[in-house]
């Protein structure tokens, strides 16, 4: 499987203690960088989503992202990921229509279940009750979209005479959605246009789809690399850009550690030179990743490979990175 790869940044905002800024200066100087890496040549910009985060975590990727596209003009945007349950499926139909209008068709949705019980209590919402929420969120938003006035009628919600006014222009916005469960794989299945997640659990899944039948030869994959970065000269780059991952690092662990909702073993908490000793901080040469994104394509549809701006690193030290990116790798897959 080849064809034309996309390159992107996720931007989730976060403003740590340790490098605060006031957080409009914050928020300016981000879309000054985004625009900058669309002069670069690169052709995404993906939002994530948390809430009760000490340190500014992005809470609503969607307004966020219609300031992009007023300083954007080709390059896709994305929720990577925004958390589906926590959401009314009409307000959420009718911002996704107009942010894809304002950004002329360039808006893919990334879409998760979410995991943090802190999250779900702060909306009203029962944890245990989530995965119904996005399985009825996702055939309403869909319906919608498609153009249905409809009335629902589920566990959990209950609409009458829902309308999209303005409608989708496109009749559907397109869905990636992630997760680690097989309920996760159905609704790809189901209702996405892709899956969205980690190059790990994007093998996984890419395979789980092959056993279920031939659709997942036209599902597209977005690979969130996102504890990982590209460099010229790694070890260099390791000494300056460790203390800045090692942030998001023990961040997603303080996350995955609050109330053990994955069920599984997560992202440990570590000292600096744990995190650089021990591999979880893997930094590529443009050669090699050339040569692992040529490999990945053999074995999937990969649309877009999104790399993330660490939180706190300065803006002219962030984007030298980029344009060296934008120099050594980008052209391989043009």
């Amino acid at each position: 499987m080849s064809g034309k790869l996309t390159f992107g940044f996720h931007y989730d905002f976060r403003n740590p203690a340790q490098w605060r800024r006031p957080s409009e200066e914050l928020y300016s100087e981000t879309l000054d960088i985004i625009a900058a890496t669309e002069a670069l040549g690169f052709g995404a910009a993906y939002l994530p989503e948390h809430h009760l985060a000490a340190d500014g975590y992005v809470p609503g990727p969607l307004i966020v992202l219609a300031a992009i596209a007023a300083r954007t003009k080709s390059m896709r945007l994305g929720t990577g990921v925004a958390l589906a349950p926590l959401y009314h499926p009409v307000r959420f139909a009718e911002d996704a229509v107009l942010l894809d209008i304002l950004s002329n068709g360039r808006l893919d949705l990334g879409l998760g279940i979410g995991y943090r019980k802190r999250e779900t209590a702060a909306f009203g919402t029962d944890f245990s009750h989530r995965g119904v929420l996005f399985d009825e969120f996702l055939q309403i938003v869909t319906r919608l979209w498609a153009g249905e006035t409809i009335d629902f009628e589920g566990r959990h919600l209950s609409i009458k005479g829902a309308e999209l006014r303005p409608a989708a222009p496109r009749g559907r916005i397109p869905m990636y959605i992630g997760g680690f469960s097989e309920k996760a794989l159905d609704r790809v299945l189901r209702h996405g246009d892709g899956y969205i997640g980690t190059a790990d659990t994007a093998d996984i899944f890419v395979e789980k789809l092959r056993e279920r039948g031939s659709k997942a030869a036209s599902l597209g994959v977005r690979i969130l690399a996102l504890g990982s970065f590209v460099a010229r000269d790694p070890e260099a780059a390791t000494e300056e850009l460790a203390p800045y991952f090692l942030h998001t690092n023990n961040d997603y662990a303080r996350y995955q550690a609050e109330d053990q909702a994955l069920g599984r073993e997560g992202q440990k908490f570590q000292t600096l030179e744990e995190f650089k000793a021990n591999g979880d901080f893997k930094i590529q040469t443009p050669d090699e990743l050339i040569a692992t994104l040529k490999e990945m394509q053999s074995r999937m549809s990969i649309e877009h490979y999104v790399l993330a701006r660490p939180p706190g690193l300065p803006a002219e030290r962030f984007l030298r990175y980029a344009e060296d990116f934008a120099r050594d790798v980008i052209p391989a897959f043009t």
